[in-house]
C-alpha cells in the first residue's frame, strides 16, 4: 500500500539520503570546481583550502541547482550521502521486492559506494520487511578510484576519475554515515580494497542484486567477471554508470561473451538493469 509506515519511511529514507528535504547549502570552492574537472582550477583550489585550513577557514560559493538536477542524480553533490538521484533508488527499492516477493535467494552488493547511501537504502529495504537471511556488501576500495591499467583495459586511457579528491570516501566516513541513520549491524559486510583483489574471493555464495557503480571499464569488467556467476537466476544485475563509455564497453563485451540475452532496461538517463 503507498501510503503505509513501510512505503512512508522508504520514502523518508529516499529524500533524506538525496538531502532532498534540504535546500542545498553554499558548496566549498574546492568541491565545486573538482566538479567542473579543471585540473589548474582543481590545484589552486586545494593550494588555498589548505592555506585556510590553518585558520579554521574556507571558501564557499553559492551555487543555484535545479531540484531536478539533484533528483536525477545529475551532480556530484556536496552534502547528499548519495549522487544516484530518485529514480535509481526506486529501483533498487522495486528490485529488492521483486526477489523477495518471489524467495530468490541470495545476497546484496553494491560494487563502488561513494558514501554509502545506495547500500544504507538496502539495509533499509531489508530492515523494513524485517529480512534476516540476507547481507549487504559495500565494496569499494575507500580511496576513491584506481588508476586506469591501460594495457589491460585500454578503454580506460581516458579515464581521470583517479586524481578527483571528492571520489575518495573514508571506510570510517562510510561506516559513520550508516549509523547516522541506525543501519549498522552484522548484517552489512565491508569489502575494503580494490575489486581485482577482494570480489574474487569474497564470502559469498550467492547474490540476490548485483549493483555495479564502478564507473570505469576495468571496474566494471572485474565485478561481472567475480560476481555475475554468483547472481541467482531471477536477481537483478544494476549498471549505474551505463552512460559512460567504459562501463558501458565493459557491460556489453561481458555479455556478448557469455551470451547473455535478458533485455536491458532503462532506468534514467544512465542507469539499466536487467534480470538473470
Amino acid at each position: 500500500m503507498k501510503n503505509s509506515i513501510e512505503q512512508l519511511y522508504l520514502e523518508l529514507l529516499k529524500k533524506s539520503l538525496s538531502f532532498l528535504l534540504w535546500t542545498e547549502p553554499p558548496m566549498k570552492l574546492e568541491n565545486i570546481w573538482e566538479i567542473r574537472r579543471s585540473k589548474v582550477k582543481r590545484t589552486i583550489a586545494s593550494f588555498l583550502s589548505t592555506i585556510l585550513q590553518l585558520f579554521k577557514l574556507q571558501i564557499v560559493q553559492e551555487h543555484s541547482l535545479h531540484e531536478n538536477t539533484r533528483a536525477l542524480g545529475k551532480i556530484w553533490p556536496g552534502y547528499a550521502d548519495t549522487m544516484i538521484g530518485i529514480k535509481r533508488l526506486n529501483n533498487i527499492q522495486s528490485c529488492i521486492e521483486n526477489v523477495l516477493n518471489n524467495g530468490i535467494e541470495g545476497d546484496l552488493i553494491e560494487t563502488g559506494v561513494w558514501r554509502g547511501g545506495a547500500c544504507i537504502f538496502m539495509r533499509g529495504v531489508l530492515k523494513v520487511y524485517g529480512v534476516k537471511n540476507k547481507r549487504v556488501f559495500v565494496a569499494d576500495s575507500f580511496k576513491g578510484l584506481p588508476k586506469g591499467d591501460t594495457e589491460k583495459y585500454p578503454h580506460d586511457k581516458e579515464s581521470d576519475l583517479y586524481s578527483h579528491s571528492i571520489l575518495s570516501v573514508s571506510r570510517q566516513k562510510v561506516e559513520n554515515n550508516f549509523k547516522k541513520y541506525d543501519l549498522l549491524d552484522d548484517q552489512v559486510i565491508f569489502l575494503e580494497g580494490w575489486f581485482k583483489d577482494t570480489l574474487p574471493n569474497a564470502p559469498i555464495e550467492k547474490l540476490s542484486i548485483l549493483r555495479l557503480d564502478g564507473d570505469m571499464y576495468g571496474s566494471t569488467i572485474e565485478a561481472l567477471e567475480a560476481l555475475y556467476p554468483k547472481l541467482s537466476k531471477g536477481g537483478y544485475c544494476i549498471i549505474d554508470d551505463y552512460a559512460l563509455s567504459g562501463c558501458k564497453t565493459a557491460v556489453n563485451d561481458y555479455r556478448a561473451k557469455h551470451e547473455i540475452k535478458s533485455n536491458i532496461k532503462e532506468i534514467d538517463w544512465t542507469g539499466v538493469y536487467w534480470q538473470k
